[in-house]
């Protein structure tokens, strides 16, 4: 008789790092954050999209513990953010729009007096080799460049080793180079498990880093999930130039025409089939499509639609 298998170990549940449930904020009368909800789970980045005013920076405030939710519930690694501040301040990186930090002191000084106020902070060093601030360590912070001010912000909030990260428009004025160092070190946070929130106006830096995005608009999210959900609200793109000589082509189902000939552009939910039939078409008859362009959506042509205020399906 076979010894019986045992059964498999059933994979243990990993809790949401961040959980915001109908989460509202406002300010008198206006309501700049109306019901969102959405979790973030460690070894994850979620990215809060949106044009200015739609209530991204208000959202993540309340997740910083910098000021308490007007309704709904948020919850840091199972706590309050702002009851209980002293529990989830030391796991928390924040990377604010604007610091504010004293100009008189140099980056080193500026780096070791911060890590004053932190449990188990990195080495200064460490510290700023992050961030390739190192040779600029006796410099003060008044004389640094708008670019590396924002890096500096950025060795602070990684200096108590975050378990949870905000990073609120972390490139901003940044160097495409410099920009990309950014990205490393967020694909770092992220292997070690961090959980990762980013806002950010740069929709490239959305789809690099984000496993899973949001679209506000005016208080709600509007759109979310992958990046690849978000694109597939929208039509692909088929863009060809055809010859003054050339017969008009069939218009496939389901095809919407944005533009006319001789610069034709089509609209359409089924790239693939609705391509195959207008190449088999030009082989057919020896038409030559110049110029010809077919793409699937992005999450850049969501978003726009969103910013426009189309209806999303």
């Amino acid at each position: 008789m076979q010894p019986t298998a045992p059964p498999a170990p059933t994979p243990a549940v990993v809790a949401p790092a961040i959980e915001v449930r109908h989460l509202r904020r406002s300010y008198g009368d206006f309501e700049a954050v109306r019901g969102i909800s959405f979790e973030v789970h460690p070894g994850e980045v979620f990215a809060l999209l949106g044009v200015n005013g739609a209530g991204k920076t208000s959202a993540l405030e309340v997740l910083e513990g910098l000021a308490p939710a007007c309704g709904g519930s948020v919850r840091v690694l199972g706590a309050d953010p702002v009851r209980d501040r002293a529990r989830v301040r030391p796991r928390l990186g924040v990377l604010l729009q604007f610091s504010g930090l004293p100009g008189d002191l140099t980056v080193a000084e500026t780096v070791r007096t911060w890590a004053g106020t932190l449990t188990d902070p990195r080495p200064v060093d460490e510290a700023l080799a992050q961030v390739q601030l190192t040779g600029r360590a006796d410099v003060r912070v008044r004389s640094l460049s708008g670019g590396e001010r924002r890096r500096l912000d950025l060795a602070l909030a990684l200096l108590g080793r975050p378990d949870v990260v905000v990073l609120d428009e972390p490139t901003t004025g940044l160097d495409p180079e410099s920009r990309r160092q950014v990205w490393r070190l967020v694909h770092d946070l992220v292997a070690g498990g961090a959980a990762v929130v980013l806002t950010t106006h740069h929709l490239e830096e959305a789809e690099e880093l984000a496993d899973r995005v949001a679209v506000l608009r005016a208080g709600q999210i509007v759109l979310a999930g992958t990046q690849e959900e978000i694109a597939e609200t929208q039509p692909a793109t088929i863009r060809f130039t055809l010859d003054q000589d050339a017969p008009e082509p069939p218009r496939p189902a389901g095809v919407q025409v944005v533009a006319e000939r001789p610069r034709m552009e089509w609209h359409t939910r089924a790239l693939q089939p609705v391509l195959a039939e207008l190449l088999a078409w030009a082989a057919e008859h020896r038409v030559v499509l110049r110029a010809l362009d077919a793409r699937a959506a992005s999450l850049e042509q969501a978003f726009l639609a969103v910013a426009a205020g189309a209806e999303t399906p």
